[in-house]
């Protein structure tokens, strides 16, 4: 199972790895019927009497082996005595748009797996509906995502694999409206006071050095940027992502109150 760390052998097979006891929990929480094996040293096994019964409820088989052996399989210098051997479940980018949300992330060209975890995890915290891949963003299922998602991969849909304009065409016919986040638009403060932010919303971000392409930004509806009220040059992608997301979820949910 140790080649699953390799974006080959998921894609060959559908199948990923999970480590460590907090990223199993919430996959038996939320996705039991995803799990195919879980792994685990006698003494990790031992240490999660919670992992143990919901593991018994879902009849998930169970193999004991040396932390040897379990090393050997993980990603991780230090797995916590428990890996588990996961079904990928990607949404289509249909039934994303088909559920009528109102807050979906949408990353382009992101290649880096711990901004790309970090904004499945700040998606998922902002009550957002769901992330959809497109182009050459990194596989969600790459080791280093899942870890930086901790567990928020198994609350919400990710759609991979599709078209950046089929995506944004959903978006817009689905009622809402494609916001790209890039340092060429306009001042997010001002689209706040405008009102814009309390409508459904597809944020779209762009790849960490070269942002959106001006042939991406011409298909979203408007085109913000964070202003900078410090010294420092930028913000982080995922950072950035976050702020993006909790703006929209605070204004959708101011508007929803009255």
């Amino acid at each position: 199972m140790a080649k699953l760390t390799k974006r080959s052998a998921r894609t060959e097979t559908g199948l990923f790895l999970l480590e460590g006891p907090q990223a199993v929990r919430e996959a038996l929480t939320y996705r039991p019927e995803a799990i195919v094996e879980i792994f685990a040293t006698p003494a990790g096994w031992e240490k999660h009497p919670d992992i143990r019964a919901k593991a018994a409820d879902a009849d998930i088989a169970v193999e004991h082996v040396t932390e040897y052996v379990l090393n050997a399989m993980a990603d991780t210098v230090t797995p916590q005595g428990l890996v588990a051997v996961v079904r990928q479940t990607p949404s289509s980018v249909r039934d994303v748009f088909a559920g009528s949300p109102r807050l979906v992330a949408i990353c382009h060209e992101v290649r880096d797996p711990g901004n790309l975890g970090t904004i499945i995890r700040a998606a998922d915290a902002s009550g957002a509906d769901a992330v959809v891949l497109t182009g050459h963003t990194v596989d969600p299922y790459n080791p280093k995502v899942v870890r930086a998602t901790t567990g928020s991969l198994f609350h919400l849909p990710v759609s991979v694999g599709g078209e950046l304009p089929d995506v944004l065409a959903r978006a817009q016919e689905a009622g809402l409206r494609v916001l790209a986040a890039d340092v060429k638009g306009d001042d997010l403060l001002a689209a706040r006071a405008d009102g814009v932010l309390t409508e459904p919303t597809a944020w779209l971000f762009g790849n960490e050095a070269r942002g959106l392409e001006d042939d991406a930004l011409e298909l979203a509806d408007r085109v913000l940027r964070l202003p900078i009220f410090g010294r420092a040059e930028s913000l982080n992608l995922a950072t950035a992502a976050s702020v993006c997301l909790y703006e929209s979820a605070f204004a959708q949910r101011a508007a929803a109150q009255g």
